[in-house]
């Protein structure tokens, strides 16, 4: 496996691991029938950083279905540098921040975080065409 593909499903499971803990926070807030009923302006609010994850994991999934197409991208065309590795452990690190981070309600370094982890795509998607 390359790095980028380790990279890539660390990414993956942590994506996929973001929803449990504002899931929890409903049972706290709403209890068991508010947290399988249909949503209604009736049901009690999340819990701010609830509210604030849940936004962060909507924000990793989008920034996930960039992300994956590009490791895979430089997986067919066998590209693995340096510069591609490092910058898909930059991403995975930048999206753990991002998600810390925006739970907290920390927003410029909510912005500086995603900054990182965009930049780390851009290198991604230079690095398939050769400008990396």
């Amino acid at each position: 496996m390359t790095s980028e593909l380790y990279w890539l499903t660390l990414t993956v499971g942590m994506t996929g691991l973001i929803w449990v803990p504002y899931i929890l926070d409903r049972f706290a807030t709403r209890g068991i029938m508010g947290t399988f009923a249909n949503p209604s302006p009736d049901l009690a609010p999340p819990s701010e950083w609830a509210f604030r994850m849940k936004a962060a994991h909507a924000n990793a999934v989008e920034n996930l279905v960039v992300f994956a197409p590009l490791v895979l991208t430089l997986h067919v065309l066998a590209i693995s540098t340096a510069a591609t590795a490092l910058a898909a452990a930059v991403f995975f690190w930048a999206r753990l921040a991002h998600l810390v981070v925006y739970t907290a309600g920390i927003p410029v370094v909510r912005t500086v975080v995603f900054l990182i982890g965009w930049a780390a795509q851009v290198v991604l998607f230079l690095a398939i065409f050769g400008l990396m």
